[in-house]
């Protein structure tokens, strides 16, 4: 008989979570996804309670899998305009769409003659995930530079890179970074001309861009599978689908295409394994969840938190507008914004982002800052502050509002951090270095990050931040490496 207690073990867990950010109350504006509808909430948890013991890997034992993930799939293909040749997965979120969609290409670039390294061309603000994916399928990532000022993509700088070796090109819809709708139908009739597949990213627009009105309340360019040339398409549930992590969902047009996307064998001496995602076993905790909330919203609920979502996206957009120092970046699509210092301005009356984000958090809010980055024509991206709005921020614009208009006020006429004065302060040159666990880690305290205790960040991340952007990139991304995994490891590793 095994004996615990359950009251004990969950009041620790309580207790940790006081720590964490608030996941609920919209003042976390990146990562979380709050319908502002508790009775959503209660359902998820409800279903994914009823599947906690099922094994997702196999749904010809499991049948409710199969059921509820052929439910799923046909409503996101209605939502997104696939006819009866679009087919699709539930996957374990953003990430895993986007590499299967990349594996898939390369797969089918593959058997149609393609030999050597494929090409998988993108615009710069393309999300990191098909990094990742070029990198474990081994593609050579050709990532075209946007606008400097406005994060849009110039299709025909896109377009002149295609050819044969090009196995997939990706858009976005739209990009995170700016909220920057990519010019898909041009990008795809030139992929469908020239015989190659075009994706569209559509991981946190795919839920709520079918329900979203530009400004002046024209309807968007067309970017899902009414264009021709789109050959799939990922939208995220756990985003505005307002499920937990992590669902995603990943239509591909053609099901010989799709099928490309499995992974099977007999050639061992246990169980035929067929897979339709990189996982093997899987909860089917998130698509019960997922499903019971397309079940109870449908698309007529769907839309109306689109519209709470299109109001306070709007109101934002205003008071940003109006905060003198700040400029909203570039037109964006959907519920999402990128600001940046406005330089039009005197620099005693100019809005540092960053500084901006360090004390909007003082005020109890969080805000996501950006690094810039210099895109490979030479042309630099500014450093800029991400505001993912939910439905629950309409309700408490007003507070929002002013914490983002004191925080501008003290942050007003402060210069950005220093990058050159951040380097000097590290202990030696790191510049060239190949940096081991313990140098890594030795740097990270000389800039109190890496002291052990409750992880996290220092709640002023702009020197972070810069930190980030005066490193060469390699050295950069070993620091972080080590940030994080000490952030998980045991006391005494």
């Amino acid at each position: 008989m095994v004996s615990f207690d359950a009251r004990a073990i969950l009041a620790r867990l309580s207790a940790l979570r006081e720590a964490d950010a608030p996941t609920h109350g919209g003042r976390v504006l990146s990562y979380v996804y709050d319908s502002g509808v508790p009775e959503i909430d209660a359902l998820a948890a409800e279903a994914m309670r009823l599947v906690q013991p099922v094994n997702g890997l196999d749904p010809t034992t499991f049948t409710s899998v199969a059921v509820m993930e052929r439910e799923v799939v046909g409503f996101a293909r209605e939502l997104l305009h696939g006819g009866d040749e679009v087919v699709g997965s539930v996957t374990s979120g953003g990430t895993e769409s986007c590499l299967l969609a990349v594996k898939t290409a390369r797969d089918v670039w593959r058997s149609a003659g393609g030999t050597g390294t494929p090409r998988l061309v993108a615009p710069v603000t393309v999300h990191a995930a098909f990094q990742k994916a070029a990198a474990l399928f081994d593609l050579t990532l050709d990532l075209v530079p946007v606008d400097p000022q406005s994060g849009r993509l110039d299709a025909s700088l896109l377009t002149a890179r295609l050819g044969p070796d090009v196995a997939l090109v990706v858009v976005s819809a739209p990009s995170y970074p700016y909220a920057t709708l990519d010019p898909v139908e041009e990008v795809a009739a030139a992929c469908e001309e020239a015989g190659v597949a075009c994706h569209v990213d559509a991981c946190i627009g795919g839920w709520i861009l079918p329900f979203w009105r530009a400004a002046d309340g024209a309807a968007l360019p067309l970017w899902d599978f009414r264009v021709g040339g789109v050959t799939s398409v990922s939208a995220d549930l756990h985003k505005y689908g307002y499920a937990p992590k992590g669902a995603s969902v990943l239509l591909q047009r053609d099901r010989d295409r799709q099928r490309h996307q499995y992974f099977a064998t007999t050639g061992w001496p246990g169980y035929p394994v067929v897979n339709s995602t990189l996982l093997g076993s899987k909860s089917a905790g998130a698509l019960a969840a997922s499903w019971a909330i397309v079940q109870a919203l449908g698309a007529r609920g769907f839309a109306g938190l689109a519209e709470s979502c299109r109001r306070a996206t709007r109101g934002l957009q205003d008071i940003v507008a109006d905060i003198e120092g700040l400029r909203v970046v570039g037109d964006p699509t959907g519920p999402l914004l990128a600001v940046a210092t406005d330089e039009s301005v005197a620099p005693e009356r100019r809005v540092d982002p960053h500084h901006w984000a360090d004390r909007v958090r003082r005020r109890g809010w969080i805000l996501q800052l950006q690094p810039g980055l210099t895109q490979p024509d030479g042309t630099h991206l500014p450093h800029t502050t991400h505001l993912t709005i939910t439905p629950v921020t309409e309700a408490r614009i007003d507070e929002l509002e002013a914490a983002l208009r004191g925080a501008a006020q003290e942050a007003r006429g402060v210069p950005p951090v220093d990058r050159e004065a951040v380097l000097a302060s590290l202990p030696g040159d790191v510049g060239g270095t190949e940096l081991d666990s313990a140098t890594a880690a030795h740097i990270l305290g000389s800039l109190g990050l890496a002291g052990g205790g409750t992880p996290g960040l220092p709640d002023d991340q702009a020197p972070l931040l810069a930190l980030v952007e005066a490193l060469p990139r390699p050295v950069a991304e070993r620091l972080l490496v080590e940030l994080l995994a000490r952030a998980v490891e045991p006391p005494d590793a």
